[in-house]
């Protein structure tokens, strides 16, 4: 949740994220073909994002920026991941288990830029993608170097 964010009902639950997504992998003894199957595929989306959320905190660490995520206590809006910097300056990060970025796959993250037009500085999708690119919102897709 952003620091001295002007949105209401934002919920307080945190999310949680492992240390490293392998380690759950390999405790829940899932193999890479499992993750095509049922024993697996249920849990990818999951792990995708948590791969993405420790490059992202790993990269915003030297910075000395935040990450958590944000969520709407209706749950109508949530971002997975939002970076903050001292300055209150906005990062805000989809994650997509998917090879590119569809409108609804932004949504959120334009709504948040409505919301904050001053402290949102860019809005991301991290896929699977093997190209990056700027959505036609202008909203930056790519796996930027996670797969």
């Amino acid at each position: 949740m952003p620091f001295g964010s002007p949105l209401k009902r934002l919920q307080s639950a945190p999310k949680h994220q492992l240390a490293d997504p392998a380690l759950a992998a390999s405790l829940l003894c899932l193999s890479p073909s499992s993750f095509i199957n049922e024993e697996g595929a249920h849990l990818a989306g999951q792990l995708f994002e948590s791969l993405a959320a420790l490059a992202v905190r790993v990269d915003a660490q030297p910075a000395e920026a935040t990450v958590s995520h944000l969520r709407v206590a209706s749950r109508r809006h949530e971002i997975d991941l939002i970076v903050q910097n001292y300055a209150n300056r906005i990062v805000a990060i989809e994650v997509k288990l998917a090879e590119i970025a569809s409108d609804r796959d932004v949504q959120h993250l334009k709504w948040l830029r409505d919301q904050m037009p001053d402290r949102v500085v860019d809005l991301v999708v991290i896929t699977t993608g093997e190209y990056a690119y700027r959505h036609q919102d202008g909203i930056a897709v790519g796996s930027f170097g996670l797969v």
